[in-house]
């Protein structure tokens, strides 16, 4: 566990010092998610890398951060949460300014490897602090301004690595995490030390070789499926296989083993199981529409990149509104009913989203965005409370950290599997609309039509794109509607959850004794 330093300050104030140092570690590594994506053309060209190569400093990434998310429970345990979020820090912030520097394509994956590795502790641990240091009665509303740093950091990555590749260079989309990262490191140092508690000093290296093994199979196989054919590859083939039997020889470790890799007793508590799933569905809702909305508005209703990021960022403002009010509505309406109104707004922002077309105005898209960030915001607070706070405390880094392996695992399979699905419903759309490309269409007939005439070469060019645009609008709308059918699907398993006092917002769990 963790205390306050003895440093002559009041114990508010030390809270509030601490809670702006570990979202300060949280932000940058939700941030660096997404940040780069925009920025990939620019690296491309400056260090005269192919796309596939490139491709592989977002791939490096999210593989390094998915597999060390699993030992950090037991680093923790045996090292104290202190020293290992300092060091983890420390080494993410170096290894951003490597980044910067990098010269070679070689050297950027690299560090971008060093860079998750680190990065990986950097979220659970932060959460782990702040469900330690606030009493129960307040951790409802330091879970929202945790969680404002791990739902918007991902949807306001795109935007500001936009902005700072267009006025400076790509590099500075790592250079922004050295100041950040520095007062980091500084103000743990100087406010919290480590208790000193029971130690794990056998560490499972099967279940870790296992999970790792699956989990890094697994997200090479859905980060390289749509650049490779997905099965239709060779090595995604044997990267699925690989996933699948060391996922079945974890499992199996893990059920057979005395002291396995991860504690099988975070899964007796029934609201944090069923949290997990609903967090698996709030990782997909978080970034797949995020993925698909980012293009859609530039390649389909063609804004530019600045207005592309200020519409996306509706949805942080939404999210960052609802999880500052979420805090104390869950003390009036209850986590359920929390949860319930967020799935419903969710569903009706995606509902909306099916309609998006080249006509759609700015302000609507906005609303609309908006109005499913509300939603995501009221899904993420009551899902960390009344999951994670009813576990007891020597449970409770274990349970922070499979919380964040869940929601990682869920944006990079719903991200995954949207845009296969656009890629595959724009193909088979755009033959069905071919096919009524004919002379008994009327629609051609019309003296108005004349100009995307099928016999000109200038109106079949014409042609192709109206058929290739539509297409392409229907496909967007069709993956809109299947994150609908999960929400509406999803809203009748809230009533499973177990009506607990933790779970309308007075946590009973560990009080934050250990904080002195």
């Amino acid at each position: 566990m963790i205390a306050y330093a003895e440093r002559g300050l009041s114990p508010t104030l030390q809270r509030s010092l601490i809670t702006i140092c570990v979202m300060m570690a949280t932000i940058m590594q939700a941030l660096d998610m997404t940040i780069a994506n925009v920025a990939l053309p620019y690296m491309q060209g400056s260090l005269s890398a192919t796309l596939d190569q490139v491709s592989w400093v977002l791939t490096s990434y999210v593989v390094a951060a998915a597999i060390m998310t699993a030992p950090v429970g037991w680093l923790a345990t045996r090292y104290g949460i202190k020293r290992v979020l300092v060091v983890c820090a420390t080494g993410f912030t170096v290894a951003s300014m490597l980044c910067g520097i990098a010269h070679s394509v070689e050297q950027i994956v690299l560090y971008r490897v060093l860079q998750g590795m680190f990065g990986a502790a950097l979220v659970p641990l932060s959460q782990s602090v702040m469900l330690t240091i606030y009493p129960p009665d307040k951790r409802a509303w330091a879970m929202s301004l945790w969680g404002m740093g791990v739902m918007i950091g991902p949807i306001m990555g795109p935007a500001l690595g936009g902005w700072l590749t267009e006025n400076y260079t790509w590099r500075w989309v790592f250079y922004i995490n050295l100041p950040f990262g520095v007062a980091t490191v500084l103000g743990l140092l100087a406010l919290l030390r480590d208790l000193p508690s029971e130690r794990r000093t056998t560490f499972d290296w099967i279940g870790f070789v296992t999970l790792s093994v699956a989990i890094g199979m697994l997200q090479l196989m859905l980060d390289r499926g749509e650049q490779l054919g997905w099965f239709d590859s060779n090595e995604i083939v044997l990267e699925g296989l690989i996933a699948l039997f060391a996922g079945y020889l974890f499992i199996a470790h893990t059920l057979t083993w005395p002291t396995p890799f991860v504690q099988i007793e975070i899964f007796r508590d029934r609201n944090f199981v069923i949290g997990l799933c609903y967090m698996f569905v709030a990782g997909i809702l978080l970034l797949a529409s995020a993925a698909l909305l980012a293009p859609f508005l530039q390649g389909v209703m063609g804004y530019p990149i600045v207005d592309a990021g200020s519409i996306l960022g509706s949805r942080g403002i939404g999210m960052a509104a609802a999880m500052l009010a979420a805090g104390r509505l869950m003390s009036v309406v209850g986590a359920r009913s929390l949860l319930l109104v967020g799935l419903g707004l969710s569903a009706a922002g995606l509902y909306g989203s099916m309609y998006f077309s080249p006509d759609t105005t700015m302000s609507t898209l906005i609303w609309v965005g908006m109005v499913q960030g509300v939603g995501l915001g009221f899904m993420f607070v009551p899902l960390n409370t009344m999951a994670l706070a009813s576990l007891p405390a020597a449970y409770r880094t274990d349970g922070t950290v499979m919380w964040t392996l869940i929601r990682n695992l869920g944006s990079s399979i719903g991200v995954s599997i949207f845009i296969a699905n656009l890629t595959n419903k724009t193909v088979l759309l755009r033959e069905r609309l071919v096919e009524s490309v004919t002379d008994f269409n009327l629609g051609l007939a019309d003296p108005l039509a004349q100009q995307i005439n099928p016999a000109t070469d200038t109106g079949r060019a014409l042609l192709e794109n109206i058929v290739t645009q539509q297409a392409t609008i229907m496909a967007y709308a069709n993956d809109f509607k299947l994150m609908l059918a999960m929400c509406l699907v999803a809203m009748p398993f809230v009533f499973l959850i177990r009506a607990t006092p933790a779970s309308s917002g007075s946590p009973q769990g560990p009080a934050a004794a250990d904080v002195h």
